[in-house]
């Protein structure tokens, strides 16, 4: 039982201390799954990750659903996908309540725009980190890149672009593969 109260309290506190969505919570992430309670390694997370920006919802309820489920089976992951919302449904239930009487106050406008800074500083962090971590060479920095220009430089789905570069990386990997054979 304590397992799924822990799975719960952590993702609870994911859920409620991470401003920004998915890429803010990394380093939350990194902290309690990874080296407090290790439930997955880095590359693990980064693998959700990767398979939760290409499925449908939210990045953090699909990681936490994926690491729910690699600690304690389909249980696990409703657990963890409750705590990882539980907060945003308190509060979205409270400021709605609230935002029509306070919305336009000078001190909420000024407390909101400082709160986007942070998020800005805590993205930049996780993607400092996801970068760190999947380009390993020359060659994972050239999907990178690829990919990278043609977000920037084009409309293509997000999907089809994550499909496009696992298509990359496993072309990669056999090419690899089939150099280690010859050798």
């Amino acid at each position: 039982m304590k397992i799924y109260l822990d799975l719960f309290t952590a993702w609870f506190k994911m859920g409620l201390f991470t401003f920004g969505g998915g890429y803010a919570m990394l380093p939350m992430i990194q902290k309690e799954v990874i080296e407090k309670y290790k439930w997955a390694t880095e590359d693990e997370v980064m693998d959700y990750y990767a398979i939760g920006q290409c499925t449908p919802g939210i990045i953090a309820v699909n990681t936490a659903t994926f690491v729910g489920y690699k600690v304690k089976g389909y249980l696990g992951g409703i657990v963890a996908t409750l705590g990882v919302v539980s907060p945003s449904l308190i509060i979205i239930t409270l400021i709605t309540t609230l935002i029509s009487n306070f919305s336009q106050l000078e001190v909420v406008q000024h407390a909101l725009q400082g709160i986007q800074v942070a998020v800005c500083v805590l993205m930049f962090v996780a993607v400092e980190k996801l970068l760190k971590k999947g380009v390993k060479d020359p060659w994972t920095f050239l999907i990178f890149a690829a990919a990278f220009a043609l977000k920037r430089l084009t409309d293509l789905s997000t999907v089809i672009l994550v499909i496009l570069a696992g298509i990359a990386g496993y072309v990669l990997f056999l090419t690899r593969q089939g150099k280690e054979a010859e050798e």
